[in-house]
């Protein structure tokens, strides 16, 4: 059965998230109902990880099995004229049948974006965290550091989280500014080989109070640590978040993301 790979963008605001679930949309339904329109029989699709309720994406990657034949353009046109209005195809290609969008991954890119601004934004209100004050981005950086490397981060694990293992490999952290007149966005960017459920919102949620001087950049790596989920910040609120990438080995050739802020 030929293996088709799929690169989407979303909106995340009103999902309950990417999973199938009893009550609510989901994008993980509307794209196996979209692909099984063009298929003609049923289609299971598979992502490269979940995104929670909120949670945007600039190039999530999924597949799906199909018996039938279809160009990788009819496959893209198809799809996209049965997806609703905040989810988008970017690409399509067929793949070798070892591909498998989650277990093929070899990194994940984060973005999560902060506007400091004294009054609270209407257009940007789904797409950022909006905070009053101002953040030492110095700070935040310093405290970041601590945490590059492989290491158990069930301090910023959710509670309900299913991952077998808070083992991870935090491989960089990029956190930058633009200001303007009236305004400043922060953003964090964070390339992980995978990540635990609300890993980057709590990341986000402790940064923030180092940034705002209510913890020290040390502290950062005493909250690791002590693997206490309780010791470090809140957990930053899904609008701002967005999955920018999906790295894979150049063998299968899954078209790269360069979006920068």
């Amino acid at each position: 059965m030929p293996r088709i790979a799929l690169g989407l963008e979303y909106d995340g605001t009103d999902f309950i998230g990417w999973q199938i679930q009893p009550n609510g949309r989901s994008i993980e339904g509307v794209l196996a109902n979209a692909a099984s329109f063009v298929a003609g029989e049923p289609v299971i699709v598979h992502g490269s990880g979940r995104t929670d309720a909120g949670v945007h994406a600039l190039q999530q990657v999924a597949h799906f099995d199909t018996r039938v034949t279809r160009t990788p353009r009819q496959w893209l046109l198809g799809i996209n004229s049965n997806l609703p209005p905040d989810v988008a195809a970017h690409w399509v290609q067929e793949m070798p049948t070892d591909f498998n969008a989650r277990r093929s991954a070899v990194s994940r890119r984060y973005r999560y974006t902060i506007l400091v601004k004294p009054t609270r934004p209407a257009l940007q209100r789904q797409r950022v965290w909006w905070l009053r004050e101002s953040l030492d981005c110095a700070a935040m950086t310093a405290a970041a550091a601590a945490w590059l490397g492989e290491h158990d981060f069930s301090a910023f694990r959710a509670a309900g989280c299913q991952a077998k293992s808070p083992m991870r490999r935090l491989m960089a952290v990029r956190i930058a500014e633009r200001r303007s007149t009236a305004e400043t966005l922060v953003t964090f960017e964070f390339t992980a080989n995978a990540f635990l459920q609300h890993m980057v919102r709590n990341f986000v949620g402790t940064l923030v109070a180092v940034g705002r001087g209510e913890a020290s950049p040390a502290d950062a790596a005493a909250i690791l640590e002590r693997r206490d989920r309780t010791q470090a910040g809140e957990t930053a609120p899904p609008a701002g978040l967005e999955l920018v990438e999906v790295a894979y080995p150049p063998r299968f050739g899954v078209p790269c993301h360069t979006d920068q802020p």
